[in-house]
């Protein structure tokens, strides 16, 4: 808010003295950030004349932060936030259900998957796995640039190297780090400005938000994209298992699909909770579903819990409206490829062992 603009201390309407979080002068009760808010609202509109909706999104949030909350002026700008945040919902990894198989066709998608329709599309977009940590490579290395990140970071490695030795703490490390970093990215696409991530040894990591999603359809993106990016780079990390041979990368990518399963956890501030928060009642039932069924073909014990959150959600809690079926698949798939991950990375350092 005030950080990113020069403090107004007295109002340009009728001059009287203005406190450092005002946002309205109490006296004639015009705007504090008028001129900003027209420099703003000119640069959104601009960018929407460009075609850069992203941009326009970033603009119009900025401007949110100089509007009073409840006034006619934040509610219009709100509803131009909301759509434009749909606009840039783009497919990601998991998205684009609504375009079905006309969508599928459209990218070429060979017509057995097609004719699957949302299944087909998922496998399709799955490709997404193997080549974003090149794609985002840029991204990556920017969180490493902060200080904060840099050096929690150096800290938490420390104390997971004293535990478990210095690879598997720096695998852990690495694939926590992407996990946060698909929160920023998430965060950056819907112009939200968030903190560089913060590791605590013990507990992970975090990234702290410094403006509000707009909705539950815009958390749940936000909060699923952790686990979709610490699931590929589970998936990287299995692969390099495989081809190499080399146990402690199987033991990692076993520990990053476990952590990254129980952040689906649907309770609280986790990125299953975020989730859910946009499902629908029926939907939070056909995710109970999905979770039981990967249990019983897994066994992992921390299905359990899932299952036991899930269904409280299910039954105690409000559901969403309309719902969200992107969320509902990203989540039902991220807890069954991760079960699945967890489960073949045990069974091949089993086997390992035993060879």
């Amino acid at each position: 808010m005030a950080e990113a603009v020069a403090a107004v201390t007295r109002c340009e309407g009728c001059g009287s003295e203005l406190g450092p979080r005002l946002l309205t002068c109490p006296s004639c009760h015009r705007l504090v950030y008028a001129k900003e808010l027209q420099r703003l609202a000119s640069e959104a509109e601009a960018a929407t004349a460009r075609d850069e909706p992203a941009v326009a999104l970033e603009t119009w949030r900025r401007a949110l932060e100089l509007l009073p909350p409840g006034s006619s002026q934040h509610a219009q700008v709100t509803a131009r936030v909301e759509a434009l945040s749909r606009k840039v919902d783009a497919p990601g990894l998991l998205g684009a259900v609504s375009a079905g198989t006309q969508a599928g066709q459209k990218s070429n998608m060979p017509k057995v998957l097609a004719a699957l329709g949302t299944l087909g599309l998922l496998m399709w977009k799955f490709k997404f796995v193997l080549v974003f940590l090149l794609g985002k490579g840029k991204l990556l290395l920017l969180g490493l640039t902060k200080a904060s990140t840099l050096f929690s970071m150096l800290l938490a490695l420390s104390v997971y190297w004293a535990a478990w030795g210095w690879v598997f703490a720096l695998g852990l490390i690495a694939s926590i780090y992407v996990h946060e970093m698909g929160h920023v990215a998430a965060l950056r696409r819907f112009g939200m400005q968030a903190s560089a991530p913060m590791f605590i040894p013990g507990l992970g990591a975090f990234v702290r938000l410094k403006q509000t999603p707009v909705d539950a359809r815009e958390d749940a993106r936000v909060g699923l994209a952790g686990p979709i990016w610490g699931f590929g780079a589970a998936v990287v990390l299995f692969g390099a298992a495989l081809v190499t041979g080399w146990k402690s990368l199987g033991a990692i990518a076993h520990a990053a699909a476990w952590l990254n399963l129980f952040n689906l956890l649907p309770v609280w501030q986790l990125d299953g909770g975020r989730g859910f928060r946009a499902l629908s009642r029926k939907q939070r039932w056909l995710a109970v579903a999905v979770i039981g069924a990967c249990w019983f073909l897994t066994a992992e014990g921390l299905l359990v819990l899932l299952l036991l959150g899930a269904g409280f959600q299910a039954v105690a809690m409000p559901g969403a409206e309309e719902g969200d079926t992107r969320a509902t698949v990203e989540y039902g798939f991220l807890v069954a490829a991760l079960s699945a991950l967890g489960w073949a990375a045990q069974r091949w350092m089993g086997t390992a062992l035993a060879m």
